[in-house]
């Protein structure tokens, strides 16, 4: 087995979620884990480390061989495990936990992609309204089998500004509980992001340089991609690509959403709150954010490399 160069040093169980899960996995040397906050891309992110890959552009099923394997109301983990362990092809495995939970190996490589918190938030509240009525039930059934904790809030609020002061509420939090808020999070990522084995990549760049982007993780994964193939990829990576081809990539969402992949792939925007949050919403979400991020994280939280600069090389 390849030499652990990060171990897990905290444990988190949610009502969706349980790191210990990863406690069975048996790393190759060229896995790639995609991690991130939940709603900041993660499903994109997945389709280009697919892309790249296969080198080529033609639909595939990914969601189902790139499994999320901290979910605990899919599939059992011994199921989880061995989809990955029969892969013959480079492995991608899907993470919504905290740097400091997965265990990372050498040759593995992460990438981590963020966004702009009020987007991800309320990108969030258009996947749980968009559930189908078991899964509420489902998720609150299985985190009782489990022995997590479970969720006190199963309804969603119909308008996304009383979501986004739910959301508010937990990110304020400085009692930090099993489910780490927005800035916490982020800070795991953020204080390893030097790290050769750690790529950090943003919503708000993959929008306006797709193909930059592309290239760049393509070079941080070791996949020498044509320079002639890279536009057809590219073009399968667009959002309007992956929302139209959503029933053949995603095939399994149709048991989880109303209207399955097309509820799931919603709109891919940025900035819905500006016409949604007020003066004063705008304002505690500064101040949350200006109390507990760096003046470098914030800038990059907000706008991305291309607009604050490479992570790497930015100040604390």
């Amino acid at each position: 087995m390849a030499a652990q160069v990060q171990a897990p040093t905290r444990e988190y169980r949610t009502a969706t979620m349980d790191s210990r899960r990863w406690e069975g996995y048996a790393p190759r040397p060229d896995d790639i884990i995609v991690a991130t906050y939940p709603k900041c891309g993660t499903t994109w992110t997945q389709r280009i480390v697919d892309l790249l890959v296969f080198q080529s552009a033609a639909p595939r099923q990914f969601g189902a061989a790139s499994p999320w394997l901290d979910a605990t109301f899919f599939e059992p983990i011994e199921v989880d495990l061995a989809t990955i362990e029969a892969q013959t092809h480079r492995r991608c495995i899907k993470s919504h936990m905290p740097l400091d939970a997965l265990p990372v190996y050498a040759g593995a490589k992460v990438i981590h992609t963020a966004r702009d918190g009020r987007d991800a938030c309320l990108s969030m509240h258009n996947h749980l309204l968009g559930f189908l009525p078991h899964m509420g039930a489902r998720i609150a059934e299985n985190a009782v089998a489990e022995g997590a904790p479970v969720p006190a809030r199963l309804a969603t609020p119909e308008h996304p500004r009383d979501f986004f002061l739910q959301w508010m509420d937990g990110a304020e939090a400085d009692d930090v509980g099993p489910e780490l808020p927005f800035c916490e999070f982020e800070q795991t990522y953020w204080r390893r992001r030097r790290e050769p084995w750690l790529l950090l990549v943003h919503y708000s760049d993959l929008k306006a340089d797709l193909a930059g982007e592309m290239r760049r993780i393509s070079d941080y994964l070791e996949i020498d991609t044509p320079a002639s193939l890279l536009p057809e990829l590219v073009e399968a990576a667009r959002f309007e690509t992956m929302k139209s081809q959503g029933d053949e990539l995603l095939p399994q969402l149709r048991m989880a959403f109303d209207r399955g992949a097309d509820r799931f792939l919603h709109q891919g925007l940025n900035g819905r709150w500006k016409d949604v949050l007020t003066p004063d919403d705008l304002a505690r979400y500064d101040t949350l954010i200006r109390r507990k991020l760096s003046t470098s994280m914030a800038a990059w939280i907000e706008h991305g490399r291309l607009g604050a600069g490479d992570p790497s090389t930015l100040a604390d």
